[in-house]
């Protein structure tokens, strides 16, 4: 019987629309309903309400059963949730509001309006920048919009009026034009670069132009002499005060050099092109300083433009950003734009990821196009920095970390031509594996310039990708034609060591890409307080897996080195740039291993006394296992290193862990238990500020960071700072848990956690510890 209801539901609205389309044309039918939906209003007598009916007869489907007219389309569906809705309908006009705004955008504009003019369009072009749409900002100004529709054919035709010549008013027709169409180039310019490189859209860019052309097929030359006029134009204009004919030309060099750097964006000229943005920084100081001659002039925007836009959202309101925001974006719009050309300088390809990874973690992060922009320059034209193949990046980074001097990579290899000699077989099975490897490889780079939640999620993939490259086995297969020989150990058992330099490889990038895994975990405050110690565990882990590793690649470098005595002097610099670069990779590991131990011992006693706010052990929808499980998912198909299972994790972040030395025996109360712990992590925290206090020594060269000294540097003193502070925070918990006797620890400790951000460092979150105000 309930079946029945719902189909006969269905047949009468198959019926109606049927019936519709046989009796009257589409037309017809439209503006028929639209004057019954007239005469609704005026007449309550004519409406049928059929809401309990609809209700009865939906309320007998079955969940997930759907009744559908084949005629009645989802597009049609939505339309109709749309319609009348203010927030839907951008046709929806309230009771005596007008399609348009009574807005004469011809009319004479003072010279403070056209400062304050230009003022807003900076703002809402940073917006745009910021990734809101452009119908939320540049879009919303008529002298765009005016510009941009119809379409001009050509530059004369970008005009504000298209019917009559434009006399009089120059401040308009000349300045502002000008001024316009150079900010509608250089969102040109921008569009296109980030429309070339990855990103995501909507989340960091709306590339959406809703049926407008930027003037993408106009020459820059006509508008840098348009430029030209309104800034000699705005000198011989004596009868306007001085303030803002100055006020005016600084806005109009602002913009000149904009397009001029953004035109010119992949000019392989390091020195012109950071020269270009240097000289926008330097008006930014006079913009600022003339901003209050300026008057806004609200009513040349207006979000009823969207109406004229080809789009299929409802209408969203005008984003509206400070000045004062908007001129410190473009400043570090600037900055950021002269500081990306010093990858440039190629000194091999760990100072290119170097450089790549300390650009991108500053905060705050560059902007998408600054970061599309970096793509672009690392890939152009299928060669890295413009220069480099991408075999000789692979071939330069192989050579630094396992293969100095090797004749797998000697470039005299391609010469040969002989099918008999190993150097021909060598050439194929190397050029196998760049083609295998380039990929994966590159994406290391690419992932790194996303914003910081996607670098995150994307290294989650690329590692199985690296975990595949790890398990191939073309080390093996090389052995035939290198002649390679084993080390011996174990006497007298005389065990092989093999050194699988491609595979080791492969595990060192996978080693890295699972650390940075984890620590953007702590910089995105992903992790739970109540997981702090697990994760930072978890992190001693894998760093210590990869000073394993770092130290088996360097025996077999130490024992090229040994055998190359007799070799020439450039092989000898070869295997002496490998081992620097395994010495500061080590440092740099170990450093990572030593103070994530510190902090894991750290939040063990935190927790345990609980001194940190946690979420309840038990949740509806959860549990610590669950959460174990989610946090590892990345990692559970790797086969090296091994996963922690949950019960390793838990056992090793509990304050009754076995203690080393014996010493657990002696531990009798949980307070003893603490104390000893504590004194582990004071140990670790004291050795990973001396080793970081190394690494910060370093000269850029022995670094790899030639590019990005500064960066780097200040980088790492951060973590120094974070180790200082963490070794108080160790000794005030020690001598807490010391004097506590007996007592509540919370009622002698305070301890609370940094805000996101707000740390030394974001990738070493370390609790602040405080005396417990009196109740």
């Amino acid at each position: 019987m309930e079946g029945d209801t719902a189909n006969s539901v269905a047949r009468d609205v198959m019926q109606l629309h049927i019936a519709a389309e046989r009796d009257v044309g589409i037309a017809e039918y439209d503006q028929k309903h639209l004057q019954h939906a007239t005469k609704a209003n005026d007449c309550e007598e004519d409406v049928q309400d059929i809401s309990s009916t609809f209700r009865s007869a939906a309320a007998v489907l079955e969940i997930g059963q759907l009744v559908k007219d084949p005629y009645f389309t989802l597009f049609e569906a939505v339309g109709a949730l749309e319609i009348m809705d203010p927030k839907m309908d951008s046709g929806f006009l309230k009771e005596g509001e007008s399609l348009e705004d009574d807005m004469n955008d011809l009319k004479e504009v003072l010279p403070e309006e056209m400062v304050g003019l230009m003022d807003q369009l900076i703002c809402h072009e940073m917006a745009w920048h910021m990734g809101h749409p452009l119908s939320q900002s540049i879009f919303t100004s008529y002298h765009i919009d005016r510009l941009l529709w119809p379409e001009p054919k050509s530059l004369e035709d970008a005009r504000f009026d298209r019917q009559e010549s434009e006399v009089g008013n120059g401040m308009l027709q000349i300045i502002f034009r000008a001024y316009c169409l150079a900010l509608i180039k250089c969102c040109d310019h921008v569009h296109r670069r980030i429309g070339t490189e990855h990103y995501y859209e909507e989340e960091d860019f709306v590339s959406n132009l809703y049926n407008r052309n930027l003037l993408s097929n106009f020459d820059t030359a006509g508008i840098h002499m348009l430029l030209d006029e309104a800034s000699l134009f705005t000198k011989r204009q004596s009868r306007i005060d001085k303030t803002l004919r100055n006020a005016i030309l600084i806005r109009l060099t602002l913009r000149q050099r904009l397009l001029r750097a953004m035109e010119s964006d992949l000019n392989p000229d390091k020195a012109a092109q950071i020269q270009l943005w240097q000289d926008c920084s330097k008006v930014l100081p006079d913009l600022w300083q003339t901003r209050s001659v300026g008057k806004q002039v609200k009513e040349a925007f207006s979000v009823k433009l969207q109406r004229k836009l080809a789009s299929s959202v409802p209408p969203r309101p005008m984003v509206e950003i400070d000045f004062e925001d908007a001129q410190m974006f473009l400043g570090n719009l600037c900055r950021d734009a002269a500081n990306v050309y010093h990858v440039l300088d190629y000194r091999g390809s760990s100072n290119i990821l170097n450089f790549t990874y300390a650009f991108q973690s500053r905060k705050p992060q560059p902007p998408v196009y600054i970061r599309c922009l970096l793509q672009s320059l690392i890939f152009h034209n299928m060669k890295v920095l413009g220069q480099v193949t991408i075999t000789k990046l692979i071939y330069d980074d192989l050579a630094e970390l396992v293969l100095p001097a090797a004749i797998l990579l000697d470039p005299a290899n391609g010469k040969v031509e002989a099918p008999h000699d190993p150097r021909f077989h060598i050439v194929k099975e190397m050029g196998g594996f760049v083609l295998r490897v380039g990929d994966p490889f590159l994406d290391v780079f690419r992932a790194l310039c996303m914003n910081r939640s996607r670098t995150r999620r994307m290294l989650c993939h690329l590692i199985l990708e690296w975990e595949s490259v790890q398990a191939e086995n073309l080390d093996v297969e090389l052995r035939k034609y290198t002649g390679e020989k084993p080390l011996i150990e174990g006497e007298p058992a005389g065990t092989e060591i093999w050194s699988f330099p491609l595979s080791s490889w492969a595990y060192y990038y996978k080693l890295r890409q699972m650390e940075w895994i984890v620590q953007l975990g702590f910089e995105l405050d992903i992790y739970q307080n109540s997981e702090m110690s697990g994760m930072y565990w978890f992190l001693s882990h894998v760093a210590g897996a990869r000073v394993q590793h770092l130290e088996r690649i360097q025996t077999f470098v130490t024992r090229q080195i040994q055998k190359s005595k007799k070799g020439s002097a450039m092989q000898r610099t070869k295997l002496q740039n490998c081992f620097s670069f395994l010495k500061v990779a080590l440092s740099e590991a170990a450093a990572t291993q030593w103070f994530a131990i510190s902090l894991s011992k750290l939040y063990t006693v935190l927790l345990h006394f609980a001194l940190l706010p946690t979420r309840p052990e038990r949740l509806p929808y959860s549990s610590p296992e669950f959460c174990h499980a989610l946090r590892m998912r990345p990692f559970m198909q790797l086969s090296i290193p091994e996963v922690p299972s949950y019960a390793d994790l838990s056992a090793a972040t509990k304050l009754s862990l076995p203690l080393e030395g014996g010493r657990s025996d002696d531990a009798s109360t949980p307070d003893q238990q603490a104390c000893l712990i504590l004194e582990i992590a004071e140990e670790a925290s004291k050795v990973a500020r001396k080793e970081w206090e190394a690494v910060s020594k370093l000269d850029a060269e022995t670094a790899r960071c030639i590019s990005c000294e500064d960066w780097w540097r200040k980088s790492v003193k951060d973590v120094v700072r974070a180790c200082i502070v963490c070794c108080i925070a160790i000794a005030s918990t020690k001598k807490g848990v010391e004097n506590a006797k007996g007592k509540p620890l919370k009622q002698i400790l305070k301890a609370e956690m940094p805000e996101k951000g707000k740390g030394y460092h974001d990738f070493w979150i370390v609790p602040k510890l405080s005396v417990p105000s009196p109740p």
